[in-house]
């Protein structure tokens, strides 16, 4: 099964290769506004989609999450 890219990224990145969207500003997700991309590079030096995505808290933060659901 493949993965519809376009419904996660803007239209002028539906054509990008991963890489290309990878160092894509954040603000290049869909939903994401410049203003949240300012408010994630001030918090946390994110400048970048792969910054986002390979951000230590939010790592962290999304192994909780999954863990706390197999959780007894």
């Amino acid at each position: 099964q493949s993965m519809n890219i376009n419904k996660a990224v803007d239209k002028a990145y539906e054509t990008k290769s991963l890489k290309e969207i990878a160092a894509a500003p954040v603000d290049a997700l869909e939903g994401v506004t410049p203003s949240d991309a300012e408010l994630l590079m001030k918090a946390f030096g994110i400048k970048t989609i792969h910054d986002l995505g390979t951000n230590k808290y939010f790592l962290v933060a999304q192994a909780i999450a999954t863990l706390a659901t197999k959780e007894e």
